[in-house]
């Protein structure tokens, strides 16, 4: 008998790192695929008239994570910075340190705090912990991503992840031992934990057709779909568990890793 899929719902969100925390946003998009079941679309109202802005949608995460159903949660931003910026910065190579310092500097879940005024010097002190373009992650070399730090060109992470890592600090400390962060909580994930995992929708987007999705609804229905299907067929724990060697490994500890690449 096969086993069962390890999740009761993969989630996908297409992240968005434009105006303020408050602000709805056409670009930040989320569908769900329950284990066996259809894929939808979640609207932030029963109408879906209205659109998704980063307070509400880490809200209603939160709630989401807190219920009894298993949710691996794929987000497309980075989780954490290269080496060189810990080293840059003298920022212990450590996620949770590298969260909480990141938030001091860059308090972009502030009301009216959006990331170009941090990065203007207006609000904020993230002059004192900017990166270079030209610093990448290990995890970003295999797919071709741009760096966190690439701003202000296209398919560039640099904006959302801005923006949305202190979302992700705020799950952290809210959910606590609940939530596993992969890969910084380990490559393998407790069968009675929901899980959040960084994504690269490119891996997935053109495998499923666009039937009349606008680009950022098909990224996040394909990394829903996506992480459903190898849910289901059995593949995921290769996803988890990538093939890297030792130094690859130990640097992804503090960097983070994509889900999905399973090698260097």
């Amino acid at each position: 008998m096969n086993p069962m899929p390890r999740f009761d719902a993969c989630i996908g969100i297409d992240y968005s790192g434009a105006a303020t925390a408050e602000r709805g946003l056409t670009g930040l998009r989320v569908y769900e695929a329950t284990a066996g079941g259809p894929i939808t679309e979640i609207r932030p109202t029963p109408s879906g008239r209205q659109h998704w802005s980063r307070r509400a949608l880490a809200a209603w995460l939160e709630t989401r994570l807190l219920t009894d159903d298993r949710v691996l949660v794929g987000i497309d931003h980075g989780f954490a910075f290269p080496g060189a910026w810990f080293d840059a910065h003298g920022v212990a190579r450590d996620w949770d340190v590298f969260l909480d310092d990141f938030c001091r500097h860059w308090p972009t879940d502030q009301p009216d705090t959006p990331v170009e005024s941090i990065r203007r010097g207006e609000c904020g002190d993230g002059l004192a912990r900017l990166g270079n373009a030209r610093w990448r992650r290990h995890t970003e070399h295999p797919v071709g991503a741009k760096s966190v730090f690439h701003f202000d060109v296209p398919g560039s992470v640099a904006k959302s992840t801005h923006a949305g890592l202190p979302w992700i600090n705020r799950l952290r400390h809210r959910l606590g031992p609940r939530l596993h962060a992969w890969p910084f909580d380990g490559w393998s994930i407790p069968a009675d934990r929901s899980a959040i995992a960084e994504i690269y929708p490119s891996l997935w987007a053109a495998d499923y057709p666009r039937d009349g999705r606008t680009a950022d609804q098909q990224d996040a229905y394909s990394v829903a779909r996506a992480l459903q299907a190898a849910d289901q067929n059995h593949q995921l724990d290769a996803c988890l568990e990538p093939t890297l060697d030792a130094t690859t490994a130990a640097a992804a500890a503090y960097e983070g890793w994509i889900l999905g690449v399973t090698g260097v």
